[in-house]
C-alpha cells in the first residue's frame, strides 16, 4: 500500500511555489484569523468564534453565519496544523489550542458539537440531514483534529472529535434504533476513515462504509424525510428536491455518471476510493474509475476545475463547459485533486497525478491573490467585468477577488490545501518511492528499516530539468519519476550517463542500489495550442495556450477590451518571454492573430460594412495568476482563424 510521506519530512523551497507557502504562515493564518474574530473592515462578518462563545456560555447573542459556519474554523486549525509541521511557532500554536479548548467548552455533554443547532434548534438535532450540514462540519473537525495530532501530537483535540464520532456512530447506522440516514453534503465519510487509521477504532470505519452504501437506497432518505411533519426548510430553493443533487439518485455502485454539487461530489468519491483501497473492493474502484474518467474527460474544465452551472453549483451534462457563467468552485478542484491523490495512489497511475497538477496549478493557485488576502470562490474562464451585475445569470462571478464571503468555505480550504502541498510530490511503499510532483524539497523517510535522504532541486515550471539527489548505505529499491502526459520528449540520466528507460502508467522506474547518487531527469515545457472538442459547444473552433502545467490566458491589461474579438493564428509562432518583473517571475506567451475593428455603426447588428480584421499582437500570462493587476477582462478559450 503507497502512501505520502509525512508533512512533517518534506521540506519545501521553490521558487515558484514559496510566494504562496511563504503567505500562509506569513499573511494567510493571521488574516483569516482576524476574519474568524471580525475585525477586517468592510469584510462579511464571520461570527465564527463567537458562535463558539455563545455555545460555550461565556459570551451572549444570537448565533450568525450560515449552518455550516463552524467549519470555518475546523479547515482554519487544519491549515494551522499543516502549517506547524513545516514551521513551528509557538504562539500560533498557542492560540490553536485556546481555540481548541473553546470548541471543547462549546461541545455537549453527550459529544455532540455543531452552534447552529446547539443555538438556535436544539430540538432538531440529526432531523434535516438533507439541509443541516451537521455530518459535513463534523467531518472537518475531525479532518482538522487528525492533522493536529499527527502534528502536535496533542490529544485534546482528537479526544473532542473521538466524542464526536462516537456519537455520530452511535445515533447512525442499520440497527432499528440508529437512523438509517446519511449526510446531504458529504465529508464526514472520509474523516472517518482518516480516524480509523489514527485510532483503529474499527467502528469509524464501519459508519464510514455505511453512509456510502446506504446512499441512494430506496426509499430516498432526504425525499422521506422532507414529508416528515414540523420538518423545517433551512435553504427554501431545495422545495423542488433533486437527488442527483447530494448523489443520492441511485446507489454509489450504479452511478455513472459525476451529477449535482461538484464539491458534494468528490468528497463522496474520495470516501468511496478509501474505502475501495482498504477492503481491496474492485467493484467500488471500478465504479471510481467510472466517474473519475466521466468528470475529466467530459465535466471538466481545461483549468482543472468543475462545476459547469451556478445553480446549486453543479454538474450539468457531458460537454457542458461554458466560460463566463460556468461556477468552477475553488473547493471543487480541492476535491478533484484529493480524489486524484488516492486513485493515483492505489492503481500506481500518473495520469491521475496529471490532473491533480493542473488543478492545483490553475485553478486551485488562481482562488488566491499574491497578497494571501483576497479570493476566488468561483473561476471563471471568460471575464467582462460589466457583465457580472447583480440579478442576472452571472451575478456570481466576481471579476476581481473579494476579503471574504457570506460562504466563506474556498478561502480557508485554500490555507489547508496549501499548506498540505507536501502530500502530493510522493508515495511510498515497501519497494520504492514514487515522485509525483516537481516542488523543490528536501525529504527523508524510512524504507524496510533503512533511512534514505532525497533532495530534489528544480526551477519547474521555467524548465524541465529535475535533479534528485539520493544519500543511502547501498538500499536496493524503484525510483518512479513521473513524466507528465504534456511532455512529448524525456531523457534520464543516473550518475551523469544516459540511461535507457520507459514510460508505463506514467512514470518512469529506475531499479538501483543506492549510495551517493544523482539522477537527472528533463522533458520539455515549449508552449502549446490545446483544442476544444467540438462537441464543447460553446469553444468549438476555439484555442487554447498550455506551457508545461500551466494554462495560459489573455488579459485585457495586456491585450485590450473586447478580448473575445481576438483570433489566434495556430500557425504563428509561441514564443516565450520571460519577465522576472511580473508577478515575481513568470513566463509570458506571446503570438500572433487578428483582432476585428470596432464599427462605428452603433447597432449591435447591421448588414454592411462587416468588421475588419486588423492584425494583432497577443501576449498571454498563466491563469493561476490572473485578476492580480485590477479588474479587467480575461479570455481563456480563444477563437481559431
Amino acid at each position: 500500500m503507497k502512501q505520502s510521506l509525512p508533512l512533517s519530512t518534506v521540506h519545501i523551497n521553490d521558487s515558484f511555489w514559496n510566494r504562496y507557502t511563504a503567505l500562509i504562515p506569513n499573511k494567510v493564518i493571521p488574516y483569516q484569523w482576524e476574519i474568524l474574530n471580525d475585525r477586517i473592515p468592510d469584510a462579511p462578518p464571520s461570527c465564527c468564534l463567537k458562535n463558539f462563545r455563545i455555545a460555550a456560555g461565556e459570551e451572549t447573542g444570537e448565533r450568525k453565519g450560515t449552518v455550516f459556519q463552524d467549519s470555518d474554523a475546523a479547515k482554519w486549525l487544519e491549515a494551522v496544523a499543516y502549517s506547524l509541521a513545516g514551521k513551528p511557532d509557538p504562539q500560533l500554536e498557542k492560540t490553536a489550542d485556546d481555540v481548541i479548548d473553546l470548541i471543547g467548552r462549546a461541545q455537549e455533554a453527550d459529544g455532540y458539537l455543531n452552534t447552529y443547532f446547539s443555538l438556535k434548534y436544539p430540538g432538531e438535532k440529526w432531523k434535516n440531514l438533507t439541509e443541516g450540514h451537521e455530518l459535513y462540519c463534523a467531518g472537518h473537525f475531525i479532518e482538522a483534529a487528525a492533522a493536529y495530532y499527527e502534528t502536535t501530537g496533542k490529544k485534546a483535540f482528537l479526544a473532542i472529535v473521538c466524542r464526536l464520532a462516537d456519537l455520530i456512530c452511535k445515533t447512525f447506522g442499520p440497527a432499528k434504533d440508529q437512523i438509517h440516514g446519511y449526510p446531504g453534503h458529504p465529508e464526514i465519510e472520509l474523516a472517518l476513515v482518516k480516524l480509523y487509521r489514527i485510532s483503529g477504532n474499527r467502528s469509524y470505519l464501519d459508519t464510514a462504509k455505511y453512509f456510502v452504501e446506504e446512499r441512494g437506497q430506496e426509499p430516498n432518505y432526504f425525499i422521506e424525510e422532507m414529508k416528515r411533519p414540523g420538518f423545517r426548510r433551512i435553504f427554501p430553493e431545495f422545495s423542488a428536491y433533486d437527488p442527483a443533487y447530494s448523489q443520492s439518485h441511485l446507489p454509489v455502485r450504479q452511478q455513472d455518471t459525476a451529477e449535482g454539487h461538484a464539491v458534494r461530489a468528490v468528497y463522496l468519491y474520495c470516501a468511496m476510493a478509501d474505502l475501495a483501497e482498504i477492503y481491496s473492493d474492485k467493484e467500488l474502484l471500478e465504479r471510481c474509475v467510472i466517474l473519475w474518467n466521466n468528470i475529466v474527460q467530459k465535466r471538466m474544465f481545461v483549468t482543472g476545475s468543475i462545476g459547469s452551472s451556478g445553480f446549486w453549483e453543479r454538474f450539468t451534462v457531458d460537454y457542458d463547459l461554458p466560460n463566463d457563467s460556468n461556477y468552477s468552485e475553488t473547493c471543487a478542484s480541492i476535491g478533484l485533486a484529493l480524489f486524484g491523490l488516492r486513485m493515483a495512489r492505489i492503481t500506481g497511475d500518473g495520469s491521475y497525478i496529471d490532473t491533480v497538477e493542473r488543478a492545483l496549478y490553475n485553478t486551485i493557485r488562481a482562488g488566491i491573490s499574491l497578497e494571501g488576502d483576497r479570493y476566488f470562490y468561483v473561476n471563471p474562464l471568460e471575464v467582462w467585468p460589466e457583465n457580472c451585475i447583480k440579478h442576472s445569470s452571472r451575478s456570481h462571478v466576481k471579476p476581481v477577488r473579494q476579503k471574504w464571503f457570506d460562504c466563506a468555505c474556498c478561502p480557508t480550504n485554500e490555507a489547508r490545501t496549501l499548506t498540505s502541498l507536501g502530500q502530493y510530490i510522493y508515495f511510498k511503499n515497501d519497494n520504492g518511492l514514487f515522485i509525483n510532483l516537481f516542488i523543490q524539497n528536501e525529504t527523508s523517510f524510512d524504507l524496510n528499516g533503512n533511512s534514505v535522504n532525497l533532495s530534489l532541486t528544480t526551477d519547474y515550471p521555467r524548465t524541465g530539468k529535475i535533479r534528485i539527489a539520493i544519500k543511502a548505505r547501498e538500499i536496493s529499491f524503484s525510483l518512479h519519476i513521473r513524466i507528465p502526459g504534456f511532455a512529448d520528449d524525456f531523457s534520464a540520466a543516473l550518475n551523469g550517463k544516459h540511461i535507457n528507460v520507459e514510460k508505463q502508467k506514467g512514470y518512469i522506474t529506475i531499479d538501483h542500489i543506492w549510495d551517493d547518487d544523482e539522477v537527472m531527469v528533463q522533458f520539455s515545457l515549449k508552449p502549446r495550442l490545446i483544442y476544444a472538442n467540438p462537441l464543447v459547444r460553446q469553444n468549438c473552433g476555439k484555442i487554447a495556450l498550455a506551457r508545461g502545467p500551466e494554462i495560459y490566458c489573455l488579459e485585457e491589461t495586456d491585450n485590450g477590451g473586447n478580448l473575445s474579438a481576438l483570433s489566434l493564428d495556430p500557425q504563428s509562432p509561441l514564443e516565450e518571454d520571460w519577465r522576472p518583473d511580473l508577478f515575481g517571475g513568470t513566463m509570458v506567451i506571446k503570438t500572433r492573430g487578428k483582432k476585428l475593428a470596432q464599427s462605428k455603426n452603433p447597432e449591435s447588428f447591421f448588414e454592411k460594412n462587416p468588421p475588419k480584421p486588423e492584425t494583432a499582437e497577443l501576449s498571454a500570462v498563466p491563469y493561476g495568476l490572473w485578476g492580480n493587476r485590477g479588474a479587467g477582462e480575461m479570455l481563456v478559450w480563444i477563437r481559431g482563424m
